[in-house]
């Protein structure tokens, strides 16, 4: 490893986002992330073509000291590695991203799990900032959820804290063997459970966009309620488990101002009084957040790296 360091201030980070859809890069310096491009992830391909694009990401940004990676999946952040990952990315468990990367292009890395990531991104950038301790959700194709404690993402001992899809809010449709996910938030909370419970009546509806865009229909409009009040049976649990003077709420079904203010209505209805005090916030830095938090994380790394090269 390389013990030539620069100053902070000049500090450059290649960051990476990778989704089971796309993969987003950019530059960050100076708490701004730069020259952002998108490509598909092409999942299906497998984990090692996955790598392989990303390596070839990397290389087209030049003259940057730290390489942060928010990635999908369990993530051991001390190896930098996949702990787990489900056949949305098959092969890609195991997949040792921090020592591929530092192989090939001698820099401090660092390696989150992607709802982590943006956690880390909210807390120093966005609707965290200011806050040292909060929960951050998103939901989207599943429920994702990160505990942030003292501004430091907590990992729990297998690094895998906070899958907050996995609380059980329906244990009449419980069912491990066949589903372990059955019966969970994340079945019947997510965008994907939203869009299932509205094609059932409203056949043409096929994702959010379409299903927010006749919010005006009461037929419609009673099952977004409907389903409201699935995210708000999980976040009752939550804050009555953590007492957090602030959740986030993230996913682009989370920009609907609708969904925010009915949020923030049916849960005030359903806590104990003393928790009444906690704040609901929609995620601020949208398709950023992930990429700013990798690229703290790097920063550590770094800095990590350059006290080691004094000693």
């Amino acid at each position: 490893m390389s013990t030539n360091i620069p100053d902070k201030e000049n500090i450059r980070i290649a960051t990476v986002d990778i989704g089971g859809t796309c993969i987003k890069s950019g530059l960050w310096e100076d708490g701004t992330v730069k020259d952002i491009r998108e490509q598909d992830t092409e999942a299906h391909r497998g984990g090692a073509h996955v790598m392989e694009k990303v390596l070839k990401i990397l290389d087209g940004y030049h003259n940057f000291q730290a390489i942060g990676i928010s990635s999908a999946g369990q993530v051991d952040t001390e190896k930098g590695m996949i702990l787990y990952a489900n056949e949305n990315i098959p092969g890609y468990t195991g997949t040792r991203i921090r020592e591929m990367i530092e192989n090939k292009f001698h820099v401090p890395a660092a390696v989150l799990n992607d709802v982590n990531s943006a956690a880390l991104g909210e807390a120093r950038y966005g609707a965290g900032k200011g806050h040292d301790n909060f929960l951050c959700l998103t939901y989207g194709t599943g429920v994702g959820g990160a505990i942030v404690m003292g501004g430091q993402v907590y990992v729990g001992s297998g690094y895998s804290a906070g899958e907050f899809g996995g609380i059980v809010t329906h244990p009449e449709d419980r069912n491990p063997a066949l589903d372990m996910f059955s019966g969970c938030y994340e079945r019947y909370a997510s965008t994907t459970a939203l869009v299932q419970r509205v094609r059932s009546r409203f056949p043409e509806l096929n994702n959010g966009r379409e299903i927010f865009a006749r919010l005006g229909d009461s037929g419609v409009r009673e099952l977004i309620t409907e389903w409201i009040a699935e995210i708000v049976c999980g976040l009752i649990s939550l804050t009555h488990i953590f007492n957090p003077s602030l959740i986030i709420l993230g996913g682009g079904v989370m920009e609907q101002e609708y969904v925010i203010g009915e949020v923030r209505r049916m849960l005030q209805t359903q806590l104990i009084p003393s928790f009444l005090n906690v704040e609901i916030l929609p995620a601020a830095l949208g398709n950023v957040a992930g990429m700013l938090g990798a690229a703290e994380a790097a920063l550590k790394e770094y800095e990590k790296r350059k006290e080691q090269s004094k000693s």
